[in-house]
């Protein structure tokens, strides 16, 4: 009897990873992401699974971004009661991040019900902050490198994968089969989180791809960043940077520390972290200590080089200082949160900047802000852009192609199958390329919905 893999999200797109495996009669979800970006894909977040819930075994997150962990709650509200295995840091940012998704879904349903901009009336949260915290029981934790059964019969292994907190590669093995999902790779040469470490052997590899057709610059964050604060600083502007709450706020706080510790920008230059959300989890990082690169002198350090803003009250009264400052506020790519507020805001001044700061799905507002268009659209107005947009292109937290491929390279012998996943369609067939020609192993992109052997 085969053992079957559905793809049900992260096929041509970098979010809504749903990875099902089948075999004699149960049913494995690798991975319960959320669609974000384009409206196309997030409509998909309301259609149902093609199985239902309540027949799913268990589910196995490689880690707590809301495009892999994102759609718990829904399915645990339409059914689902099985386990939900996960590494510690991984369940202790869920526990950080679903409730968060839960409450701004609710916020951005009563905001567009108050204001007449939705054409559903009335505009409804695909699931609640209740619904978030209802499903965060069913998490169990394994520790990384101890093989656990999901389901009876069935052998799972968590192996370090860098990129943030937790943040694991799958190894799952079926029925004699071994299937290797590598989840978000992190780079080799990440400021804040240690290297993935090697590939176990497998007949069955799925790849992410989301910078499968580019490298990354040889110059460091701290080099793009510098130049930046420099300008904004001597022109007493305010930097909007929206980020994501879990791991690029880190990277970005440290990065900052830095620079002031090395004179490149003023000591003085005020920084603000506006996101309860990367508040906790900037302390989580002396709670998790073998995962990432920093001292424990850094790590306190990480804790207090921003001032931290957790009321809304607190996050309104930024808007009635002067510059220069710096702002960072999830969400990362401008889909929701506190940093639309301050974007509405800030982003018609000229001597202002907005710092983006990582990968910027098409269809967000982040993808707008990129592609130097003259306004955005946030809470049913367009606002005008005169601030200096600045895209970091070494923040990523993603191995680009060549460190993708160096780590299939470190697989013992090749495998008999490759599907390239979690990317955009020309990042991901450019990676099926690579594999194809420079390693000569079997790849494809499977399609969204495609059923495929492992």
């Amino acid at each position: 009897m085969t053992v079957n893999i559905t793809f049900l999200g992260g096929t041509g797109t970098v979010t809504g990873s749903k990875y099902l495996v089948q075999h004699d009669g149960k049913s494995l979800l690798l991975d319960c992401g959320l669609f974000q970006g384009y409206k196309l894909l997030r409509l998909r977040n309301w259609t149902p699974l093609p199985v239902a819930p309540n027949r799913i075994d268990a589910v196995v997150l490689t880690h707590a971004h809301l495009d892999h962990s994102g759609y718990l709650p829904l399915l645990a509200r339409e059914g689902f009661a099985g386990h939900v295995y996960a590494s510690s840091g991984t369940r202790d940012l869920c526990r950080i991040l679903l409730p968060d998704s839960g409450h701004i879904q609710e916020e951005d349903a009563a905001f567009a019900n108050r204001h007449g901009f939705s054409k559903h009336a009335p505009a409804m949260p695909l699931y609640t902050r209740q619904d978030a915290l209802d499903c965060l029981r069913l998490l169990k934790t394994v520790e990384f490198g101890l093989t656990f059964q999901p389901i009876p019969g069935w052998r799972a292994t968590l192996s370090p994968a860098g990129h943030i907190l937790g943040a694991s590669s799958v190894l799952l093995e079926v029925a004699g089969r071994r299937i290797l999902f590598s989840g978000d790779l992190g780079r080799p040469d990440d400021l804040l989180m240690n290297p993935p470490v090697s590939a176990p052997a497998a007949d069955t590899v799925l790849i992410e791809s989301t910078y499968g057709d580019r490298e990354h610059p040889k110059e460091d964050v701290l080099a793009e960043l510098a130049p930046a604060l420099k300008r904004l600083a001597a022109r007493g502007g305010v930097a909007v940077v929206p980020v994501f709450a879990v791991g690029r706020a880190q990277a970005l706080l440290h990065a900052i520390h830095l620079l002031k510790l090395r004179g490149e920008i003023p000591n003085s230059l005020p920084v603000f972290l506006d996101s309860p959300m990367a508040v906790h989890t900037t302390h989580l990082f002396e709670q998790h200590p073998g995962e990432h690169r920093l001292s424990s002198k850094e790590t306190h350090a990480l804790t207090h080089s921003a001032t931290m803003v957790s009321s809304t009250d607190e996050s309104r009264a930024l808007a009635s200082r002067h510059g220069p400052m710096v702002i960072l506020s999830a969400s990362g790519m401008a889909t929701g949160g506190r940093v639309l507020h301050h974007l509405a805001h800030y982003a018609g001044n000229h001597r202002n900047m907005i710092i983006l700061t990582g990968y910027q799905a098409p269809g967000t507002r982040g993808a707008t802000l990129a592609s130097a268009a003259k306004s955005v659209r946030i809470h049913g107005r367009d606002v005008e852009l005169g601030a200096e947009v600045v895209q970091l292109q070494s923040a990523s937290a993603h191995a680009d192609a060549g460190q993708l491929l160096a780590w299939l390279k470190t697989m013992p012998q090749p495998p008999g199958q490759v599907y390239v996943v979690h990317g955009e369609m020309a990042a991901s067939d450019q990676l099926r390329l690579r594999i194809k020609n420079e390693l000569g192993w079997r790849a494809m992109v499977p399609e969204h919905g495609s059923t495929w052997p492992s």
